[in-house]
C-alpha cells in the first residue's frame, strides 16, 4: 500500500466526551463522528477553539450514532464551512432531528440568560451554534442502512471510501463503522452496547479489520455481576421503589432523553403490571425524551419491545409536554415516580424537580446511566452534601442511588469478549472514548489478555496507518 493515509485524534482522547476522528488521504478528508466536549468546564471550553482544520477541505462525516458528545458539534461544524453530506442510519437521523434542535435551543437560551443577568465575561455572551445552524446541518444528512440483507441502501460508498455501519446496541440506530479507505480496513466501536440490555439487542459480531479504535468508558470496571441476570433488576429496582413510597417519598429519576428514558420506562411500567410496586402515577417530564419515545415507536424493528408494547408505554405514563404540566407535578401529594431530563443532572427540568425533592430525606433520587466527571450527577453519586442549584447551596437530604445496570455501555469484560470473536487481531488498536485510568487499564488488558498492540492516543496526535 503506498498510499499515504493518517488518522488524528480531535477528541474522546483521555475524556469520554468529543467524539472526532479525522482521516486523511491522498489530500482528503472524512470525519467520522463529530461531538461536543461535555462536563469539566476546561472540557468544555474545547468546543470554543478553533477546529484543527478547515471544514470546508472535509467532504464527508459518518456519524456512529445520535448522541450530543457524538453529534453535538456539527451545526458549529457548518457554520464554520462545513457543506459535505453526514450519514447515518435512519434512526440516528430521527433523533439527531430532536437532539440537535434541542441543543441549539438551550445555546440560544443560556447567551439569552447570561446576557439579561451579565453572567459573562463577553459583551455579548453568544451561543455555539443557533437553531438555524442546526437546521442547516440537518439539511446535510443523509440516511444509510445497516449491513444486511434487510435494509435498503446498506452503507455507503465514496471513491476510495467505503463504509460500512452494523448494529453494536449501545442505542437505538447505533453502529460500529467499518471504514475501508485506500485498501485499509478501519473500525471504529462507537459506544458499545451490551448483550443483556433491556430495550436494544446485543451488538452484531465485529468483521475483520487492520485498525481498531475501540471506547473504553468502562475499561477499568465491571457492571454488578449481580445484576445480570433480569430478575435481578426487576428485584433491585422494586426494592428501591417500595422503600421509598414506605416513607412517604417520591422517586426522581434524572434520565437521558434517548435510550435510558425508555429503558427505564418499561422497567417500571412491568414492575407496576407485575405487582412488584404499588401502582404510582409515572410522569415523563421531558419533551425530548417524549419525542424520542415516539420515535422508538416509529423503529420497533431495531429494538425488542414489539409495536404493542411500544404503545403500552404511551398508555401507561403521563407524559408532560408544557411548562405547566411540568410545574403542577410541584403540587403532587402523593408518591409518585418522575423520570426527567437531563441524566446527569446538568440541566433540564431535572433542576427544578432536584431542588424541591433533594431537602426531603423521604425522597429518592435514582441515577441511570453514566454521570461524567464534573458534573452535577457526579458530584450526587459520590455522596456531596451540599449542591449548587440555581446560584444557591443545597443540602442533600433525599437518598440517592445509582443503576448501575443500567449502563448502555460494555464493561471491560463486554468488551474484551465482542472483540475476542474478532476474526484476526488487528494490526494496532487506539483506545479512547474513556477518563485516563480507564482508557489505560484497557490498553494494559487487550497488551496482556489478547496480546493485541494497543496505545491510548492523546489529544491531537497524528497516526500513520
Amino acid at each position: 500500500m503506498t498510499d499515504q493515509v493518517s488518522l488524528r485524534f480531535l477528541g474522546a482522547a483521555g475524556t469520554v466526551t468529543g467524539s472526532r476522528y479525522l482521516l486523511e488521504f491522498n489530500g482528503r478528508r472524512v470525519l467520522v463522528d463529530c461531538g461536543l466536549f461535555q462536563g469539566y468546564k476546561h472540557l468544555r471550553q474545547r468546543n470554543w477553539q478553533p477546529f484543527p482544520v478547515d471544514p470546508s477541505s472535509i467532504e464527508a462525516v459518518f456519524l456512529t450514532h445520535a448522541h450530543l458528545d457524538h453529534s453535538g458539534y456539527l451545526p458549529r461544524l457548518v457554520q464554520n464551512g462545513f457543506h459535505g453530506p453526514i450519514y447515518c442510519t435512519q434512526a440516528t437521523h430521527d433523533l439527531c432531528k430532536i437532539l440537535l434542535l434541542d441543543a441549539a435551543k438551550l445555546q440560544e437560551e443560556e447567551a439569552f440568560y447570561r446576557n439579561k443577568h451579565r453572567y459573562s465575561k463577553h459583551d455579548p455572551a453568544l451561543p455555539l451554534y443557533t437553531q438555524e445552524d442546526a437546521k442547516k446541518a440537518l439539511e446535510l444528512f443523509e440516511v444509510v442502512g445497516f449491513s444486511n440483507p434487510d435494509d435498503q441502501k446498506p452503507g455507503i460508498s465514496r471513491g476510495e471510501v467505503s463504509v460500512s455501519f452494523y448494529p453494536n446496541g449501545h442505542i437505538l440506530g447505533s453502529a460500529f463503522l467499518d471504514v475501508i479507505l485506500a485498501g485499509r480496513h478501519i473500525l471504529f466501536s462507537g459506544d458499545m452496547g451490551r448483550g443483556n440490555d433491556l430495550i436494544m439487542p446485543a451488538p452484531e459480531l465485529p468483521v475483520y479489520c487492520d485498525y481498531l479504535v475501540v471506547e473504553s468508558t468502562y475499561g477499568n470496571r465491571l457492571h454488578d455481576p449481580r445484576l445480570y441476570k433480569e430478575q435481578d433488576i426487576w428485584d433491585k429496582t422494586a426494592k428501591i421503589i417500595n422503600e421509598t413510597v414506605s416513607s412517604g417519598g417520591s422517586v426522581l429519576i434524572p434520565t437521558f432523553a434517548v435510550g435510558r428514558a425508555q429503558a427505564m420506562l418499561y422497567l417500571i411500567t412491568e414492575l407496576r403490571n407485575k405487582k412488584m410496586i404499588p401502582y404510582l402515577p409515572i410522569f415523563l417530564d421531558s419533551p425530548m425524551a417524549i419525542s424520542v419515545t415516539e420515535v422508538m415507536q416509529r423503529h420497533h424493528r431495531y429494538h425488542r419491545l414489539n409495536k404493542d408494547r411500544c404503545q403500552q408505554l404511551s398508555r401507561d405514563v403521563t407524559f408532560t409536554r408544557t411548562v405547566e404540566e411540568s410545574m403542577a407535578l410541584n403540587s403532587l401529594h402523593m408518591p409518585a415516580i418522575i423520570l426527567s431530563a437531563s441524566g446527569m443532572a446538568t440541566g433540564g427540568r431535572v433542576l427544578h424537580h432536584l431542588n424541591r425533592m433533594l431537602g426531603d430525606h423521604r425522597n429518592t433520587v435514582m441515577f441511570a446511566g453514566y454521570q461524567a466527571p464534573g458534573t452535577r450527577g457526579a458530584r450526587l453519586v459520590a455522596g456531596e452534601k451540599k449542591i449548587k442549584l440555581f446560584n444557591n447551596y443545597l443540602d442533600v437530604r433525599a437518598r440517592i442511588e445509582a443503576l448501575d445496570f443500567l449502563s448502555a455501555h460494555a464493561d471491560y469484560r463486554e468488551l474484551l469478549s465482542w472483540l475476542q470473536q474478532m476474526p484476526t487481531a488487528p494490526k494496532r488498536c487506539f483506545v479512547t472514548h474513556g477518563e485516563e485510568a480507564a482508557s489505560d487499564q484497557f490498553r494494559i488488558a487487550l497488551n496482556e489478555e489478547l496480546n493485541w498492540s494497543a496505545c491510548v492516543p492523546d489529544m491531537g496526535d497524528v497516526v500513520k496507518l
